[in-house]
């Protein structure tokens, strides 16, 4: 760029041929024409003016966000912004515009219809021959489905992540479930195996159910006593969810119990009945079950080794505790489980 006349500047080409003033003019035109028919969105903002208004919009932008040439122009472009787009990112702006200086960033923008898009900014100043801010140019690009493909992939580790934590778990508490469950025969072995990983299976189409959120706690107790007389089993308390930690050790401890009192108390009756309560008190889920109508509890019953599985759960996977009391009427089974805060 070459020095010329006071508020006349030339502007050279290849440096051989100098514009003219009329030349100047064509090349404003054509700027003007190039900025309206690209497909870019674009304006250009006055910061010597109060507010920084808009002053040019080309089509592109008034037919990406809805609004009329009216609407735009005389007025500072936080039209676009919405109730959440991040203050932090428009502090940003704001210090560039202050210090005069070029910006790329992200930030979600709104229509005129109230839809949102993300938007790529680019913000530069423009200066005159002397050094003056005189303009703001800005153009944006709609990169809503960049970020909602970023956005995806984020999610997509996070879950294969978990997918990948949790089926750990899963294999931990079958491998411990085969270490520790005790039989006298081979066909009774496999089938305390069977009914304990049924109660994973159950629980994991539970936590599948629930997009492995917290689940209704509930929801997990009719699971396990679908499979026995429903008339005998009577649940009883209010709307609670458990975390999704606690889903699968939980299932384990409520199939010990209930299958227990089918094979050996209230349950093997036709008299007997099994209440199920639950309840929140300060910081700790509760729940009991109590047998009645049954047969007393045999000793070997109390000192049973399902009930040893059951004390080592609640114990040391969901850092609760568990008291048993043995009644001539019926087992009664308390379970005392931390509140997790749900996700």
């Amino acid at each position: 760029m070459a020095s010329g006349p006071r508020h006349a500047p030339h502007f050279t080409g290849d440096g051989s041929v100098t514009a003219t003033p009329q030349s100047l003019a064509d090349r404003r035109e054509l700027t003007f024409i190039a900025v309206e028919r690209t497909r870019m969105p674009m304006v250009v903002s006055d910061p010597r003016q109060p507010d920084n208004p808009i002053v040019m919009v080309n089509t592109a932008f008034l037919d990406s966000t809805g609004y009329g040439v009216d609407e735009v122009i005389g007025h500072n472009c936080r039209f676009l912004q919405g109730p959440d787009t991040d203050r932090q990112t428009i502090d940003e702006v704001r210090e560039a515009i202050a210090a005069e200086r070029s910006l790329t960033i992200e930030l979600l923008n709104y229509r005129k219809d109230g839809t949102s898009f993300w938007s790529e900014l680019h913000i530069s100043p423009v200066h005159d021959d002397d050094g003056q801010l005189i303009y703001f140019f800005a153009s944006q690009l709609d990169v809503s489905e960049r970020r909602r493909m970023h956005d995806l992939e984020a999610a997509e580790r996070i879950l294969l992540r978990e997918i990948e934590h949790r089926a750990k778990n899963t294999l931990a508490l079958v491998q411990g479930i085969v270490r520790l469950s005790r039989a006298d025969t081979v066909d009774e072995f496999a089938s305390r195996v069977q009914g304990r990983v049924d109660a994973l299976s159950k629980a994991h189409t539970v936590l599948a159910e629930a997009r492995w959120r917290d689940v209704p706690i509930d929801r997990l107790i009719r699971a396990e006593v679908e499979g026995f007389d429903t008339r005998r089993v009577e649940l009883d308390g209010p709307l609670i969810e458990i975390a999704a930690a606690q889903v699968q050790p939980l299932a384990l401890v409520l199939h010990e119990v209930i299958s227990n009192a089918a094979h050996h108390g209230a349950l093997s009756t036709e008299q007997g009945t099994l209440a199920i309560r639950w309840r929140v008190r300060d910081a700790w889920t509760q729940i009991e079950l109590c047998e009645r109508g049954g047969p007393a509890p045999a000793h070997d019953r109390a000192a049973g080794f399902g009930m040893k599985i059951v004390a080592a759960i609640v114990q040391r996977q969901l850092r609760g505790s568990v008291a048993f009391d043995w009644h001539p009427y019926g087992l009664s089974s308390a379970f005392m489980l931390p509140v997790i805060p749900l996700g």
